[in-house]
């Protein structure tokens, strides 16, 4: 049987969602008929408005908008986990604030990026909003992007707080879910941020994945998250032979944009990112094309 452990709120697979924009513009329909589809095709949670979601080029009240459809359309079938982050303190306190109101199962929010704080900044940060407002809390940790790393230390004195109930975990260190069991628990919940450490990640003690990979293969994907739940590992190998290539060829350039691009050949939505995330290059088109084929994913 596949290693399993704990009871966490949130496993299995998860979409960090695009948000599709038309004419400059969220295009609303495209986001509802995208947030459907993964619901139907299997997909555990959504969570608009991340990074994924062009979170920072995305004005406040459309924050609040995407948001806001994400849980409209989800109708309660599947749990919503809002992209709530920020560099600032009060903003991120607003954002949970609104999730709550919105009806979102819980709020993400990612280390404060460019400020750089101490882990004693961090954790103060966090603190903050989950006394602020009651709603559980996932910690997205990823250095690449935020400069800064939270020590286990300090998250596992915030996992002591009632509402701060797991990670997102982009360290691409596959040592951090071992240890943060052993030392917070097994029901703290451990997705990884990484599409392809998601295997090893499970192997070590994680409970799921917020993916960007999703967007284009939420069938896949859920069985593949099925398969290690049941203890079917052949199937997990097939399936993530299948999408290494894509989930290699989704990082090529400045994610999303290479997602956004992979969406279109689908026929979800227009491959349009705002600025400064720009059109991908032909090379880069290229690459994504070819991994969709190896996935199977068109032809």
């Amino acid at each position: 049987m596949a290693y399993n452990v704990g009871n966490p709120m949130f496993k299995g697979s998860l979409v960090a969602l695009i948000t599709p924009f038309l004419d400059g513009k969220v295009d609303e329909h495209a986001f509802r008929k995208l947030v459907s589809w993964q619901i139907d095709e299997g997909t555990d949670g959504l969570i608009p408005v991340g990074t994924t979601g062009e979170s920072p080029t995305l004005s406040h009240e459309e924050h609040k908008q995407v948001v806001e459809l994400c849980v409209d359309e989800a109708k309660g079938r599947v749990p919503v986990i809002a992209g709530a982050g920020s560099n600032s303190t009060a903003e991120a306190v607003e954002f949970t604030a609104h999730a709550k109101e919105a009806g979102a199962s819980a709020a993400l929010h990612v280390t404060p990026y460019y400020n750089k704080p101490t882990q004693e900044g961090m954790y103060r940060h966090f603190s903050t909003i989950a006394d602020s407002v009651d709603l559980p809390i996932i910690i997205y940790n990823i250095p690449p992007r935020s400069v800064v790393d939270m020590s286990l230390e300090t998250m596992g004195r915030l996992a002591k707080h009632k509402n701060i109930v797991g990670v997102k975990d982009a360290t691409q260190d596959l040592v951090r879910p071992l240890a943060t069991r052993l030392e917070i628990g097994a029901d703290f919940c451990q997705l990884s941020g990484e599409d392809a450490t998601i295997v090893p990640y499970l192997s070590q003690g994680g409970h799921g994945c917020i993916s960007v990979t999703c967007n284009v293969a939420p069938g896949p994907l859920a069985n593949l998250h099925k398969a290690w739940q049941s203890g079917d590992l052949d199937t997990v190998r097939e399936i993530n032979d299948r999408l290494l290539p894509l989930h290699n060829a989704l990082f090529c350039e400045t994610s999303p944009g290479p997602v956004k691009y992979a969406a279109h050949l689908l026929g979800m939505c227009s491959a349009d990112a705002r600025l400064p995330i720009c059109e991908i290059a032909e090379e880069s088109k290229s690459k994504v094309q070819a991994a969709m084929r190896h996935a199977g994913l068109i032809n």
